[in-house]
């Protein structure tokens, strides 16, 4: 099954998951060089336990997207938007790029700006927050290159190994993002749709 180009950047689109991503899912999962840094509970895609048959989370109130290389039209990691607060306008982000020869390629920074982008001008929320260890340098460096500020640290936050680690809190708001180069904006724009 082919993927729909979504909401498209540079260098990839993100898409509806299609079954076939799922296979895809579950072996990121197992990968610890794409999971172990990651912040969230388990250590593990927040799929995990929504599998379904098919290997794709169920429907979930979420925003889940496969990240999919523009060329290759292959998956090469998922991102999310969740727990959209609808009174404040908030909401959490997640990625991961899961395929490794897509790591530090500038992949991550296309992804998140699209989502990004789904955020601010899609679903109208104000802040978007993200959680990161205080050693994952790269990831950091890449969601400031995005525009995200630190806003905080939560010291020995988590345990991995046997040591504590601090978590990086980081996010940006509606009016720190590029709306130059929106996508949602622009196929709004269009000829016969509102402006």
């Amino acid at each position: 099954m082919t993927h729909i180009r979504r909401y498209v950047g540079e260098k990839c689109y993100l898409a509806i998951p299609v079954p076939e991503d799922g296979e895809k899912w579950r072996a990121w999962d197992s990968d610890l060089d794409a999971t172990l840094p990651a912040t969230y509970s388990g250590y593990r895609s927040p799929a995990t336990p929504l599998y379904t048959e098919g290997g794709i989370p169920k429907a979930v109130p979420e925003h889940f997207f496969s990240i999919v290389d523009l060329e290759t039209d292959q998956a090469i990691g998922w991102c999310k938007l969740s727990r959209i607060h609808p009174i404040n306008r908030r909401t959490e982000l997640a990625i991961i790029i899961g395929e490794p020869g897509y790591r530090g390629r500038g992949y991550g920074q296309d992804a998140i700006r699209l989502l990004l982008d789904v955020a601010f001008n899609l679903l109208n929320v104000e802040s978007v927050e993200l959680n990161v260890f205080a050693f994952n340098k790269h990831a950091i460096q890449c969601y400031e290159r995005v525009g995200f500020t630190t806003v905080g640290q939560l010291r020995h936050a988590r345990i991995l190994g046997g040591t504590a680690h601090d978590i990086v809190v980081m996010d940006m708001l509606a009016s720190e993002f590029d709306h130059s180069k929106s996508v949602v904006r622009q196929t709004i724009g269009k000829e016969g749709r509102p402006d």
